[in-house]
Parts: structure tokens; sequence; C-alpha cells
């Protein structure tokens, strides 16, 4: 069962990303500051859940938490400053967004930039043990998904729709096939399947 909150006092968004480890797309990142009386019995890190699931916790989410938000970094940019900086610049972004101040901000991970003013904690696996960071890896994934999904209907031959982006077999083999897209990530080694 998902932990509701770090601590006591301080109001806290959640944050976490979705698409870091993808060949082509942006990251995702979304910041969800939820109730403290907040339960779902689905909510879990995204990854756990089926998608329809996810896409029914994004409603619930949305709906009752005290302020949400979601932002991206586009995959050129992500080839100039490194996927690590563009996801703590995307989960910025969101956090920008947000009319709720949060007093403290729980990332999911095991680093993050510091955002200004604001302190933060680090949790690895944070997304399967708080609350608000599950709801933040729903709202970054599926925001994501169907990112990929109107990305998928200009590009099929990637097969966007079912892979959204990550380096499965398929991928990659279209790539050897048909080259790269112009959303394909370019600092990132893209194997062949014959390479793995």
């Amino acid at each position: 069962m998902l932990k509701p909150f770090f601590q006591k006092t301080l109001p806290e968004a959640g944050c976490d990303e979705a698409g870091r480890g993808c060949l082509a797309g942006p990251v995702f990142a979304a910041a969800v500051i939820l109730p403290r009386d907040f339960y779902h019995p689905l909510l879990n890190d995204s990854k756990q859940i089926k998608e329809k699931d996810r896409y029914l916790l994004r409603e619930v989410i949305i709906k009752e938490s005290i302020d949400w938000a979601v932002a991206n970094v586009d995959h050129a940019e992500i080839d100039q400053i490194n996927i690590l900086r563009a996801s703590f610049k995307a989960m910025h972004l969101a956090l920008d967004q947000l009319n709720d101040k949060p007093g403290l901000i729980l990332v999911d991970g095991n680093r993050f930039t510091p955002y200004p003013w604001i302190p933060h904690q680090a949790i690895v696996k944070g997304d399967s043990i708080y609350a608000s960071i599950a709801a933040a890896s729903i709202l970054a994934k599926t925001f994501r998904d169907d990112h990929m999904l109107a990305l998928h209907h200009k590009y099929p031959q990637y097969d966007w729709k079912q892979n959204k982006g990550y380096p499965t077999e398929f991928h990659r083999r279209a790539i050897d096939t048909f080259g790269l897209s112009p959303f394909h990530r370019l600092s990132f080694h893209i194997k062949s399947p014959d390479e793995s």
C-alpha cells in the first residue's frame, strides 16, 4: 500500500518522468499535489498498471488533486543537454506551472537538480512508495503515450502506437529499414537487432 505522504507538515508535490529510456520523442514529467486523504485502490507505479487503468486513474488524479501539471522537453533539446538534465528540466517546468506551491518536492530516483526555494527528497523507486509520485508517474506516462500515438500516425512504420518510442526489436529493425525519423534522438546509440 502506498504511503500518503513523506512528512506531516508541508504540502508535498510528487514528481516523475516518462520516456527517459526511449529512442524517439520527448521526455515528459508531471508534478502532482494530492489531498492528505487521497486514496485509490488502483494507484501504483504506472509500469505496474494496465493501460486502461492508467487512463482511469488519470481522470481521478486530475479531478481530485489539489494541483497538477505536465511538461515535456523535446528530442532536440535532449540531444543538446542529455537525457538526465532534460528529465530534471521537464520536472522543473511542471513545477513552474503549479498554482499551489508545495513546501517539499518528492522526486522518483536518486538525484535531482534543486528547484529554487523548495527543498526536495529523492526517493529510489518512489513511484511504488508514495502516492503523489505514483500519481505523477501516471500523468507523465499517459500524456506521453498520447503524444507518441499522435506521432505514430505520421510515422507508422516505427510502430510507436505499441512501443511508444522504446527500443523494441521491431523499432530497431524499422530504423535499420527506414532510417531515423525527425523525432529520433541522435545522442543515443541505437543498436541494430543483430548487435543485441
